[in-house]
This record gives structure tokens, C-alpha cells and sequence, in this order.
């Protein structure tokens, strides 16, 4: 039989599994933690910026622009090293934005203006493009798309022929089919030609592309000197192809080095951090200290952000009735907790195997991370340094916030499962509150998403254009080259708005507040596989089973009496409703039809 090596997953030690190397009668070692910074969906969102702009400016925004905000936590992932390469990734456009704008404009003067005249087929391929999402019908978009974009094609197709042809001593070509009528002092062609260039008997305004008409442009004679401005208009588009070409190439090499799976663990040679920007620098360190630490400052209408979305948010209460047999003992939230936390821990050991496989289990559970956290409200605080991240300040808030069961300042104890090299990511906030002889549960789950596809696609993407002969790199070049001449401009224009932002908004002297977004949940993709799906409803199953046991132990050590407790703690955790007594009319289900009989009672 053939032999199949899996893969081995991230987190996981190196070298052979063996079960003899754990002392008899304890399970192997929890797995050792992925460091966040060096995490697979870190890498893929650092990608990521280079790919999609308009990812790249919402980080840049929320981290980098909105400096009075706290970062959202981050789990699984390190948001100040996706923030580094997203300024590195928007410097690289701004360069190579520029690239291209200072070569349109050193080519209008030098070509006598004739690089002009491909502004009117690029013009005609933009609006097809935009008709195409106008709000019209179908069918009327794509034909008028259809006919701009082609008409747009031929035109800047033949406009270069007929560059071709003069610049190789061709005779005049006239190239009134292509451009609208123009009048002579904004026609290049026409401006200034002599009559009787040779045109065929047309006009010079009937726009006759010759050699004597660049001549007069240029005020010299035929000559070597007279084709220089038609050669330049005709190279043009290959100078332009050439930087599409090397931004794209950046990418890839980019790709291939620094965000590679081998080198990105190494955060000390990655160029982005290497950054000399002192704001960079510094509000990174910011977002380092605030994502991954046990107090969460939140915004009161999005207090879990950064953790996904809500996934069956369920909450008991009970009465706390004491047991015949013993008086009952004082029971606070903390002992509760006490007893949750070793049985929650307790999973991430395999169970006994008959085969000396155990300590080869890849079962995410080992890497269950438990912590306790408390939420504050960023609202009150003069500045954001004066949020309490210090360990004692912490400590005195955990201490308090476990016992009070406040509204705004509240306790939480935060089991997460990062499962698929953290690209699906399962957490619980498991809260417990004694208050007049009641027993409060609150169990919200929460899940993040996978990230976008074309994330998880960059490497293949990558790997595809530098692998791929030099021909396909030089029609993919050739065929984004035209929109280039739009995007230059708009992306300068697009960068000069955070500067615009920092100097004029006053960001920096604004009170602080909650994150208005997670760098995680910007990320993420609306839809999950089956078997992520699976993955994360036996992660959920599995804690609240645990979280159920830790309260019922606890509440029987206390002698206080579990069965209510426990009846409807099924019920309410598996989504449904526990109906203490039902009188009247009871429907369960979608779409029924409930019928209401009255009783008639019979008289004496």
C-alpha cells in the first residue's frame, strides 16, 4: 500500500510523534501557539494589500489616519504588520503612479503633442467600462460598452499603425476617421501645417498625420530630428507597458521573498517594518500593545468587534435552590469560573488511544487558547494612552469587573480556536452573575470568516505571472497599459487625501474612541466550506459542553440543587426555547396556522 504523508499543520512541533516520549499516564503537550505576527492569515492579509486598494486604504484609515481610535483585537493575526504593508504597498503605488504621469507629461512637449491624441480612444474604453455598471438596462449596457471599448481598441490600434507608417517614411496618412472634427489651434496634426503637404488633396484641418506637418510643428526641416516626436509618441505605450509590467512584477516578487511562507515568520527582515516613518513606527507599537491584551476598549454599539459574527448568542438564568441534604455555601462568579477554566483546558489533551498515535493528534482543541478579558468603554478617557494596559491597572479592573456584573464595564472569560491556519476563527465569551438568588449564564459564540479568496489565491496568482513566457506578460502589459493613463492621476489624487486628513482633521488632538472596524473582519468573505461548518459546530458543542459541566459542578459543591439548571440548559444552548408552562396555543416552526377554541362552559 502506498505510503501518504499529511501535511504538517501550522503550529504543530517538528520532527517524528512519538507516544513514548510522554510519561505513562499524561497526554502529550497542548500545542505550541502560532506567534500572531507569523500567522498564515497575517501573511495572506498582508498580500492582500498589495491587491486591493480599497482593503489597503480602509486599514490605512482606520489604523494610520484615525489615530484617536483603539485597535480592534486581533486574533490570530497581527494588524500593526498588515498596517506596515499596507503604507509600503501605497508608497509603491504612488511611485510608480508618478512613474507614469511624469513620462505622459515629459512625452507631450517632446511628440509635439501627438501623445495627446491617444487620450480619445483611452477616454472611449473608460466610458465602456463605466457603462457597463451604469443603472440602465442590461442589454443597452453591454452593447454600448461593447461598441465603446472595441471602437476605443481599433482606433488607438490604427493610430499607432499610422504613427508607424510616418516614422518609417511612409507616405501622409489621414486619420480624420478616428478623432472627432478639432479646430486647428487644438489640433497637434494641424496646427501650423503648410497647405500642400501631400495629403492626398485633403486640407491639413481634415487632419493629415505627414512628416512636412511635424515638421512645422517642430519649425525645422525633414530630417532625422522631424521624426523625433513620432517616434516618441509611437514608443510611448511600450514605455508605459514596461512600468505596468515591473508594478506588476513587484507583486510577485514580493510574493517570492518577504511574504513568502518561509521568510514572513522572520519579522526582522521584513522590509515594511524597516520603515522610517516616525508615525508609522509609533502608532504600529500603539496597535501592538492594544489587539492582542486582555482589556478591550470597545464602542458601546459594536462592543465585540474584531471578533466576527454573532453565532447563536444564548443566555439562563436559574434560581439557586438549595439542596435538602446540606446548607448551601456563598457562591460567587469567580468560583464558577474556577471550575470552568481546568475543564475547558482539559481539551486540549487527546484521550487515551489503543495505538501509540496519541501524541500525533491534529485535532485544533490542543491549541485552545483561554483567557479572562474585560471590556471597558473607550467614551471618558482624555487620551488613548490613558487607557489601563498596565498589568496592575488590569488586574484591579479584572478583580472588580468579575464580581460587580456592571453594564458597561464587564467580564468575560474568551476561549478561542483558531482552526484552518486561523482562517476560521471560533471564540466564546463566557460571562456568569450571581444576583438575588438567581443564576445568570450569557454564552456568545462568535466566528470569523474565511478570508477573501483573492487573498488566499496570491500565491497562486504570483506564482502563475512568474512563471508564466514572456509573451503573456507582454499582452497583459500591453492590455492594461490604456486605463494606466486614468489611474495614475486618480491614485496621486487618492494618496494626497490621508495627508490632507492628517493636517486638516485633527485626528491626533480628538478624544478617543472605540475601533470603527477590525483589520480581520475587513478580510473576510461571506461564506464558509462544509467542513469548516463542521469544524466550528464541534468547537462550539464542545466548549459549552464543558462550560455547562463547570457550572454544575460548581453549583452542586455548593449544594444547591442542578436539575433545573440542567433541563433547560439544553433547550435554550441548542437554540430552542424552554417553556417553563405553556396555556393556550403553542406553535414551533415556520409558517403555522394557529387556531384559537374557547371552551364553552356548561351552566347548571
Amino acid at each position: 500500500m502506498a505510503r501518504t504523508d499529511v501535511p504538517q499543520q501550522q503550529g504543530e512541533p517538528d520532527g517524528p510523534r512519538r507516544s513514548d516520549r510522554t510519561p505513562e499516564g499524561a497526554g502529550p503537550p497542548p500545542l505550541p501557539p502560532t506567534p500572531p505576527g507569523a500567522s498564515e492569515a497575517t501573511r495572506l492579509l498582508c498580500a492582500g494589500a498589495y491587491l486591493d486598494d480599497t482593503f489597503r486604504d480602509t486599514v490605512i484609515d482606520e489604523l494610520y489616519i484615525h489615530e484617536e481610535r483603539f485597535a480592534a483585537p486581533s486574533l490570530g493575526i497581527d494588524a500593526a504588520r498588515v498596517l506596515a504593508h499596507a503604507l509600503r504597498a501605497r508608497r509603491l503605488e504612488l511611485s510608480w503612479a508618478a512613474a507614469i504621469l511624469l513620462l505622459w507629461i515629459a512625452a507631450i512637449p517632446l511628440s509635439a503633442g501627438l501623445v495627446v491624441l491617444y487620450l480619445f480612444p483611452i477616454v472611449l474604453m473608460a466610458l465602456g467600462r463605466a457603462v457597463r455598471r451604469a443603472p440602465i438596462p442590461r442589454w443597452l449596457a453591454v452593447l454600448c460598452a461593447f461598441v465603446l471599448c472595441w471602437y476605443g481598441r481599433l482606433s488607438l490600434t490604427l493610430y499607432c499603425l499610422s504613427l508607424l507608417v510616418v516614422a518609417c517614411g511612409g507616405a501622409n496618412v489621414n486619420v480624420d476617421w478616428m478623432f472627432l472634427p478639432l479646430p486647428d489651434a487644438l489640433n497637434p496634426l494641424t496646427s501650423g501645417a503648410p497647405d500642400g503637404s501631400g495629403s492626398y488633396g485633403s486640407s491639413p484641418s481634415e487632419g493629415a498625420l505627414s512628416q512636412g506637418m511635424v515638421a512645422s510643428a517642430l519649425g525645422g526641416g525633414i530630417g532625422v530630428t522631424t521624426l523625433l516626436p513620432v517616434w516618441i509618441a509611437l514608443l510611448l505605450p511600450l514605455a508605459l507597458a514596461v512600468i505596468v509590467a515591473l508594478q506588476r512584477g513587484q507583486f510577485a516578487r514580493a510574493l517570492a521573498h518577504e511574504l513568502s511562507r518561509e521568510r514572513f515568520p522572520d519579522v526582522m527582515s521584513d522590509p515594511a517594518e524597516r520603515a522610517r516613518s516616525h508615525r508609522s513606527r509609533r502608532l504600529r507599537e500603539r496597535v501592538r500593545v492594544e489587539q492582542h491584551g486582555p482589556l478591550v476598549m470597545y464602542r458601546a454599539a459594536h462592543p465585540f468587534c474584531g471578533a466576527g459574527y454573532p453565532y447563536k448568542t444564548w443566555s439562563l438564568a436559574v434560581e439557586l435552590n438549595p439542596r435538602a441534604d446540606r446548607d448551601p455555601e456563598p457562591l460567587d462568579n469567580g468560583a464558577i469560573l474556577a471550575r470552568i477554566i481546568p475543564l475547558v483546558a482539559a481539551l486540549r489533551v487527546p484521550s487515551p488511544h489503543g495505538s501509540p498515535g496519541a501524541a500525533a493528534v491534529r485535532d485544533r482543541l490542543r491549541a485552545l487558547e483561554i483567557d479572562e478579558c474585560v471590556f471597558l468603554p473607550a467614551e471618558g478617557l482624555p487620551t488613548r494612552a490613558a487607557a489601563p494596559y498596565a498589568p496592575a491597572e488590569f488586574e484591579g479592573h479584572r478583580a472588580a469587573a468579575v464580581e460587580e456584573g456592571g453594564e458597561t464595564r464587564r467580564h468575560f472569560l474568551r476561549i478561542r480556536i483558531g482552526g484552518w491556519d486561523e482562517g476560521i476563527v471560533t471564540t466564546l465569551f463566557v460571562r456568569v452573575h450571581t444576583q438575588g438568588g438567581m443564576l445568570m449564564l450569557e454564552v456568545a459564540p462568535h466566528v470569523l470568516l474565511p478570508l477573501r479568496q483573492l487573498f488566499q489565491d496570491a500565491d497562486r496568482l504570483a506564482h502563475q505571472y512568474r512563471h508564466h513566457d514572456r509573451f503573456g506578460k507582454a499582452v497583459w502589459a500591453l492590455s492594461h497599459t490604456p486605463r494606466s493613463a486614468g489611474n495614475a492621476p486618480l491614485t496621486l489624487l487618492r494618496g494626497l487625501l490621508p495627508s490632507w486628513q492628517l493636517g486638516t482633521a485633527g485626528h491626533g488632538v480628538a478624544l478617543p474612541e472605540g475601533p470603527g472596524a477590525s483589520v480581520r473582519e475587513l478580510g473576510s468573505f461571506g461564506e464558509s466550506s462544509l467542513f469548516q461548518d463542521m469544524d466550528v459546530a464541534r468547537y462550539l458543542g464542545t466548549v459549552q459542553q464543558r462550560v455547562v459541566a463547570g457550572v454544575t459542578t460548581a453549583l452542586r459543591e455548593a449544594g444547591y440543587q442542578t436539575a433545573e439548571f440542567e433541563q433547560r440548559v439544553v433547550h435554550v444552548a441548542e437554540g430552542g426555547v424552554y417553556i417553563e408552562s405553556a396555556q393556550g396555543a403553542v406553535g414551533v416552526g415556520d409558517h403555522n396556522t394557529i387556531t384559537h377554541n374557547t371552551p364553552h362552559r356548561d351552566s347548571d
